[in-house]
């Protein structure tokens, strides 16, 4: 066997595939794209302020108190457990994880800046940046970096200023990795159900708080732009407010994380969520794809500007379906997402097989 077929043998062993892949992984990342696109599609198609005690009036209030710094958080913080099961498979397998993980981030810089001039919310460009900012972390153990991922995370929801909490879940989701909460739930879930259960009185007491400081105009906070002609005490009240939206949106998270969790402990609720975890396998395929059909649908149906917040959930709703549907057929024949793929190839500077064969295995071929 000569050394780039051992090369090549390496490097496939290296993907997560079949048995190798956390499925409950998979579906809360699936759930975090769930949330996302509720978001992200406002801006996008600029979907019309609702009217003041409207139907689309009490959605904007859902989506403020129920998703809004919600689902942010939780693809960030996956986003540092994947961290953790890369660089740890690598040194696994004797690969040079830095220089690997050095790659994946910068083709993830890439993705992330083609997909920014379409859409300038988009989170993978500042994902790639906090990443290299991420791998020092890696040499600390798991609980010091739970103790400074807290720390951190506190510090920046007492500002409010909701793009900074990326560093301090990445250091929680790295923590969370190395402890092996994941790679082994049921030994974990005493501690998961106390963190449930923490979250659900610190939710509570957080949407009083996001209540209480609701501004006296409260689509004020759809966009949360401080304009000129503010007044002192409209500037006050969108500032609690934005600290509690943030402080909320972080405790309500792990809330529905380990929510999700427990209920993914039945096969029950593992098969009705079967499509959404084929949707959380290839989530990086479906990010971005839900940038290009929101704005195909936009462009088409003349939906920019025109939609109210029904209408786009609808739409995000037909998104998902689709979507998941189509991650599900792709599955079926291929080991990974396109994007996934492609992101592959560039980290590990080989083309690997992408298409399973007969038996619904990876293709050496």
């Amino acid at each position: 066997m000569n050394q780039g077929t051992k090369e090549v043998i390496i490097l496939t062993a290296l993907a997560p595939t079949g048995t190798q892949r956390i499925d409950t992984l998979d579906t809360v990342r699936g759930f975090a794209l769930l949330g996302i696109i509720l978001v992200n599609i406002l801006p996008l198609l600029d979907v019309k302020t609702p009217t003041p005690g409207s139907l689309d009036a009490w959605l904007f209030q859902f989506f403020n108190f129920a998703v809004e710094s919600r689902f942010f958080v939780i693809f960030s913080f996956l986003f540092g457990v994947g961290f953790h099961l890369f660089v740890s498979r690598a040194k696994a397998k004797g690969a040079n994880s830095t220089v690997l993980f050095v790659r994946r981030l910068l083709a993830l810089l890439a993705f992330g800046f083609v997909h920014k001039m379409f859409h300038p919310g988009e989170a993978l460009f500042i994902y790639a940046i906090f990443g290299f900012m991420l791998m020092p972390f890696y040499r600390l153990k798991a609980r010091t970096n739970l103790i400074v991922g807290l720390i951190l995370a506190m510090f920046v929801c007492s500002t409010g200023f909701k793009p900074m909490l990326v560093l301090p879940l990445f250091i929680l989701g790295l923590s969370v990795g190395q402890f092996g909460v994941f790679q082994d739930i049921p030994r974990f879930l005493p501690a998961i159900k106390k963190v449930q259960g923490i979250a659900f009185v610190l939710m509570l007491v957080g949407l009083y708080a996001q209540y209480h400081f609701l501004p006296a105009d409260p689509f004020m906070t759809a966009n949360m732009i401080v304009v000129d002609d503010m007044s002192e005490e409209q500037l006050l009240a969108l500032t609690y407010y934005t600290i509690a939206l943030t402080s909320t949106g972080f405790v309500m998270s792990a809330f529905y994380v380990t929510t999700l969790i427990r209920l993914l402990q039945h096969s029950g609720v593992q098969k009705a969520l079967a499509p959404l975890t084929s949707y959380g396998r290839m989530a990086l395929t479906n990010y971005v794809g839900q940038t290009v059909l929101i704005l195909v649908g936009g462009y088409l149906f003349g939906w920019y500007g025109t939609l109210t917040y029904w209408q786009s959930t609808l739409f995000c709703l037909g998104i998902y379906v689709g979507q998941m549907a189509f991650s599900m057929l792709w599955l079926s024949a291929f080991r990974m997402g396109p994007l996934e793929w492609i992101w592959r190839v560039f980290t590990y500077l080989q083309v690997t097989p992408l298409r399973k064969d007969s038996n619904g295995k990876r293709s050496l071929a």
